[in-house]
Order: structure tokens, then C-alpha cells, then sequence
């Protein structure tokens, strides 16, 4: 039926555990009272007496000007990201209910949850989720946009089946992998496009048991605009964005370094992603989950690192990488085996 629109393509995919997002979604005017679809919210709401809150880990970064991944904004019907040089203009009756979610400590983002709005008129409806996932800090044995999407193809679980392996393709001139499974009991299809921007695995996850809809979806992507340097092997960002590189915080690579000094121990890791100017200083740091006193700490030393030059065709160039303070996780393996230079 749709078997030639599949063979046709050639995208990447998510993690397999994303079933059922939305299938029961309701239009805006049906919200009921009460839960998380409630129209009726409340504001203001006090605190019970004796009760006191306290900041748990969140992300945040250095300085409110650099772009960061969570940091995508909805305008005019157009979901822009600039750290990852995205811009994505919703199809027509189509909106954004709610903002995703904090990164995880793994590294795991919700950039935009789209839905159809009450206006919209077909024979079943449909969700647009995108996310990215860091593959600087993920705990699956995956280095790469690519490797992650067959991963989760391989553990896909018994009760989906496959309309479509991790199959090479472009959207929006861009290479992308596409997958594509489907849950027979659910009668819910996902069509899953993947690519690698700054090192980070960006997916679009489309869910429908239209796949008409879902066709139209795909097709309608070819609109993005995404930056030069986007692959599912190796998507660095290019232009004018740092170059990331695994694992560059190395003995190798530190000149000058200072440990932060945790007040209070935490058994919560802080992963942290910064930019390292021409220099070797570091100019930007985005704390993916840490609280607010270990962003104090971490921040405070890493203004005393200093770096070996990077060089790229014989010039300094700025380089992004990640690092891991409090309670590690497990070890990833190294992405690049280029070595800076003084």
C-alpha cells in the first residue's frame, strides 16, 4: 500500500521505547479539568506550611547568550533551533502544547512535542516529537547518529515489527538514516528520521495509524533548513560552530587544571559540555543536570583550565567536548583520533 513511499527514502531513527506518545490526543477545545490535559490551571498556589522546597538538578550554562541545545523556541509557526542551526516551520494545523522536559544526565533531549491543533481535519491524528540525544554521554554502545538508530532497531521489542530498516536517505538536502516500525496490536506506525548535528543524534519521531498522514509528514520536512555540516556518521555543525570532539579533555591535552571542590557530595553525575576558545581557555560551559552549588564549584575551577591549542588547516579553532564530574557513569568509547597541537 505505502511499501514504494518507504523504499523511496533514505533516514535514521530513536530509541524504540517511545511507544504510544499522543495516540489518544484531543483537540484543544475538549481539555478536561483537572490532570495534565487540564484547561483549568491555577496559579499561584501556595506552599503548605512546613514544607520546603529545594532546587534539585537542572541544566543550565554560563552565560545566558551562547546558544544550547534546550534552548529552541517556537515563533510565528516555526520551531527555530540555533544551537543546532535548525529551523523547522510546522505543517498546517499543527502546534506546540507543552516545552520538553530538562536534559537528562544521559544526555537525552525533548527539543519540541508538536500535535495537531483543534482545527485539524483527517482521519486520525498524529504526533511530531523532536528530540536529541548527546553522544557524548549516552550509555548505549553507540558513538554516532547511525549506530544508535540500528541499535534500537536490534532491540526492538517482539510485539513491533519492522516496515523498514535504518536505510540512507536526505531531507531537506541533507543526509539523514530513515526507520520505520509499526505495532500491530496498537495499529500505530512510527516513521523515525535521524541525523548528526555538533554531536548530538537529532531525530524526528512521526507517530500516526495514518500513513498517508505520516507520508505528507516526511515530505513536508524537505522545508527545514539545517547546517552544511550534517551527516549521520560524523555531523560536527561546521560553519561558524566549535568543533566537537570526544574525550578532548585528556592529560594530554591540559595544560593547567584545577579540580572542583564539591561542598556537599551528591551522588548525581553532572555532565558538562564545554567550548574551549582559540587560546585554550574556556569560554562556555552548559551543565546538562547539576545543582546549583556543583555548577558553582565546577564553574569556578574549570575558569582556571587551560587547554592546548586546537588546530584546524593550520589555524586555532574553538572546540566543543563533554566531560563528566560527580559520580561517573560508564566509560564511552573515543569518536576521533586527532590530537591537538600547541
Amino acid at each position: 500500500m505505502y511499501s514504494g513511499f518507504l523504499g523511496s527514502l533514505v533516514v535514521l531513527a530513536v530509541f524504540v521505547s517511545l511507544p504510544a506518545w499522543c495516540q489518544n490526543t484531543k483537540p484543544q477545545n475538549s481539555l478536561r479539568s483537572g490532570g495534565d490535559f487540564s484547561g483549568n490551571i491555577q496559579p499561584g498556589n501556595k506552599v503548605p506550611q512546613g514544607v520546603i522546597l529545594v532546587k534539585g538538578a537542572w541544566s543550565s550554562s554560563s552565560d545566558s547568550v551562547t546558544p544550547v541545545p534546550e534552548g529552541g523556541v517556537m515563533a510565528n509557526h516555526v520551531f527555530t533551533d540555533q544551537y543546532f542551526g535548525m529551523s523547522y516551520a510546522l505543517p498546517p494545523d499543527w502546534w506546540e502544547k507543552y516545552k520538553g522536559p530538562p536534559p537528562s544526565d544521559t544526555g537525552r533531549y525533548v527539543l519540541a512535542q508538536i500535535i495537531p491543533a483543534a482545527s485539524f481535519k483527517g482521519p486520525a491524528r498524529g504526533t511530531i516529537l523532536i528530540t536529541a540525544q548527546d553522544m557524548f554521554f549516552t550509555p548505549l554502545p553507540t558513538t554516532n547518529a547511525l549506530e544508535l538508530i540500528n541499535y534500537s532497531k536490534d532491540k526492538l521489542q517482539a510485539d513491533y515489527k519492522v516496515e523498514m530498516p535504518p536505510t540512507p536517505t536526505k531531507i531537506a538536502e541533507r543526509p539523514f538514516t530513515f526507520f520505520a516500525y509499526w505495532s500491530p496490536i496498537a495499529q500505530l506506525h512510527w516513521y523515525v528520521a535521524a541525523t548528526e548535528i555538533r554531536c548530538h543524534a537529532v531525530e524526528f519521531v512521526l507517530t500516526s495509524r495514518d500513513t498517508k498522514l505520516l507520508e505528507s509528514l516526511v515530505l513536508d520536512m524537505n522545508k527545514m533548513k539545517l547546517p552544511a555540516e550534517t551527516s549521520p556518521t560524523a555531523g560536527t555543525g561546521g560553519g561558524d560552530a566549535p568543533m566537537c570532539i570526544r574525550d578532548y579533555a585528556t592529560e594530554e591535552n591540559i595544560l593547567a587544571r584545577v579540580d572542583p571542590i564539591f561542598a556537599d557530595h551528591k551522588f548525581n553525575p553532572v555532565p558538562v559540555r564545554i567550548i574551549i576558545d582559540k587560546e585554550g581557555k574556556v569560554k562556555h560551559i552548559h551543565f546538562l543536570s547539576a545543582f546549583p552549588d556543583q555548577a558553582k564549584a565546577v564553574t569556578d575551577a574549570l575558569g582556571q583550565w587551560k587547554f592546548k591549542r586546537y588546530l584546524r588547516d593550520g589555524k586555532p579553532v574553538e572546540v566543543e567536548t563533554g566531560m563528566m564530574f560527580g559520580r561517573a557513569t560508564f566509560p564511552t568509547a573515543p569518536r576521533t583520533g586527532e590530537k591537538a597541537t600547541e
